[in-house]
């Protein structure tokens, strides 16, 4: 179930919902192939409360270029306080490996932007990068319900009614290095006994929720990078994929095509999963279709239809209860 049941409150360091990551999303822009869109939704209880994200926290996307999982450019936003029923953003540019590894370090893109509570999107624009951020519809889809009964569906969609904090950029595909080929990662680096740790981190979609089974592992897992992956997890994966019925060889192969847990994309093709992530992707089914292989039949939903046509393309808010 994509991240919206991953690490939340596994580690010390990630028990508040504000820095929990939801989903990641990375796609081309449609009608203009040389312009990427990256999607970070968090806070599956926005809902609750305008202060949907922690100021003290950083957001971070992270882009692999070389294929080594480790972060060559990073996106880093930083939110204020709310105050007076008001909250604003900044990014933040780090280039190159030694820079992508330095909170302290890149280049300030935009300051002050504004962050949504209502339903009409305020965009901020900055040289050639676009920002958004604030509530927004979630647009996940699943049965939950149904997975958890043995893959008995009930046909209905759990998320259909549902608020996430959106924060969307829309980048130049130069923004993300020369090589097409990239690796996209997001993390929440929270205060932690006076220093900012990772306390959650999102790559494919489902991931963390379907193979890492122990609250140990998980607890490792989001507190890791992406490059440490196979090393301490590979055999456990292919545990996983054994269980389903895959036989050893073809087990390890699968595992291996998980790890490390990047969103690999190539900016040139407007190609959908596993080439990025479109929002109306659906990964659900095609996830339990390679470990089940074929076995488990489809959920029978479908992507949401609030989506909007323009930046930033998550759908209007949900109207509190």
């Amino acid at each position: 179930m994509a991240h919206h049941v991953s690490g939340l409150g596994i580690s010390p360091t990630s028990l508040d919902p504000r820095s929990h990551i939801t989903d990641l999303y990375v796609f081309q822009k449609a009608g203009d192939a040389s312009r990427t869109i990256l999607v970070l939704n968090v806070n599956p209880a926005s809902p609750i409360t305008d202060d949907a994200v922690d100021h003290e926290s950083v957001y971070e996307l992270g882009v692999d270029t070389d294929a080594d999982a480790v972060t060559d450019i990073a996106f880093r936003i930083r939110f204020s306080p709310v105050r007076d029923n008001a909250q604003t953003a900044s990014l933040q540019l780090a280039t190159g490996r030694e820079a992508a590894a330095d909170l302290g370090a890149g280049d300030t893109v935009l300051l002050d932007a504004p962050v949504t509570f209502g339903s009409e999107p305020q965009i901020t624009a900055a040289g050639d990068f676009r920002f958004f951020a604030g509530l927004r519809s979630d647009p996940f889809f699943a049965d939950p319900v149904g997975a958890s009964d043995k893959f008995q569906w009930t046909g209905k969609d759990f998320f259909t009614d549902k608020n996430v904090f959106g924060i969307v950029l829309e980048v130049p595909n130069s923004a993300l290095g020369p090589n097409p080929l990239v690796g996209v990662w997001a993390r929440v680096l929270v205060p932690h006994e006076g220093r900012l740790v990772q306390g959650d981190r999102a790559g494919r979609p489902g991931v963390d929720a379907n193979f890492n089974q122990s609250d140990d592992d998980k607890r490792v897992w989001h507190q890791q990078e992406p490059s440490h992956d196979r090393e301490g997890f590979l055999d456990k994966f292919t545990h996983v994929f054994e269980q389903a019925g895959h036989p050893k060889d073809r087990a390890t192969a699968l595992a291996a095509s998980l790890l490390p847990d990047l969103l690999t994309y190539d900016y040139t093709s407007a190609e959908g999963f596993p080439n990025g992530r479109h929002l109306t992707d659906d990964v659900i089914n095609m996830g339990i279709a390679q470990l089940s292989n074929g076995a488990v039949p489809h959920d029978g939903l479908g992507p949401h239809t609030d989506l909007r046509t323009d930046f930033p393309f998550l759908g209007d808010p949900h109207e509190r209860d």
